[in-house]
């Protein structure tokens, strides 16, 4: 048990001082939500009309409705960056002293999951901040019960991240994967738009919207924004984070991505 604590704390504190020495990705990471939410919304607020839907209990302005898919933005691209890192730590090496330790593959890859996610949840409560000091506002209790609905949410998109990982073998590769993953994901999804907003101009689309597990991720954060339990979202992004998990950690078996052979 002590070596897989260990192994778990060494991790995590090599996440966080990875993240602490990179302070562009801190920036980078807040930026691109603020700017949606402070340019885009001011343009879509007035083409993209709201009606009264759960878990809101009144009309609410278009800024607070996109801030829940913000928050899945920040854990989307941080899920995204930590696979970029994992696949620089295969070509420089270090990924395979990694995978050739004692300690069981899927504990490694836990434990880089749950470093990645920290980090995660952390840039989502200082964006929450900064939409506060703007005057975008949540609960004073939803700041306190979003907390595991954004573990959950960090753990499935980070698992996605793992997965890609697991099967990009060149660096130069990633970066076409990654958008190709991150913008479907993230505009077929409820981040931006009521999925009922979807279904009015294309079901097909709107079929593919619900489906996508990032409308769980996005769904299951807003609920817990306003204290409400949403259980279709949670087993959906539970379902999806076992799922990417374990065809992650399958994907890094040595011996079919050939790390043991290489020295």
């Amino acid at each position: 048990m002590n070596a897989y604590l260990t192994s778990l704390s060494a991790i995590v504190k090599r996440e966080a001082l990875r993240f602490v020495h990179q302070r562009e990705r801190f920036i980078a990471a807040l930026v691109r939500p603020l700017v949606w939410l402070l340019v885009f919304a001011a343009g879509f607020r007035a083409a993209l009309g709201l009606s009264i839907i759960p878990p809101y209990q009144t009309y609410i302005t278009y800024e607070t409705y996109i801030v829940p898919g913000l928050c899945g933005m920040v854990l989307l691209f941080n899920g995204m960056q930590s696979s970029l890192s994992l696949v620089y730590d295969r070509e420089m090496g270090s990924m395979k002293l990694l995978l050739t330790s004692p300690l069981p593959r899927w504990w490694l890859l836990f434990c880089k999951l749950i470093g990645s996610t920290a980090i995660s949840v952390l840039q989502v409560y200082a964006f929450l901040g900064i939409a506060a000091a703007f005057g975008i506002t949540m609960p004073l209790i939803g700041y306190v019960t979003v907390l595991p609905a954004l573990v959950v949410a960090g753990v499935m998109l980070g698992a996605l991240g793992l997965l890609l990982s697991s099967f990009i073998k060149q660096l130069e590769n990633f970066s076409g994967v990654m958008n190709f993953v991150i913008f479907p994901t993230f505009f077929l999804s409820s981040a931006l738009y009521p999925l009922w907003k979807m279904a009015e101009s294309s079901e097909l689309l709107y079929k593919i919207c619900a489906i996508n597990p990032f409308t769980q991720a996005v769904e299951l954060i807003r609920f817990a924004l306003y204290a409400n339990f949403n259980g279709t979202a949670l087993f959906w992004s539970l379902s999806a984070a076992v799922i990417f998990t374990f065809v992650a950690v399958w994907g890094y078996n040595p011996a079919r991505t050939g790390l043991a052979k290489r020295g």
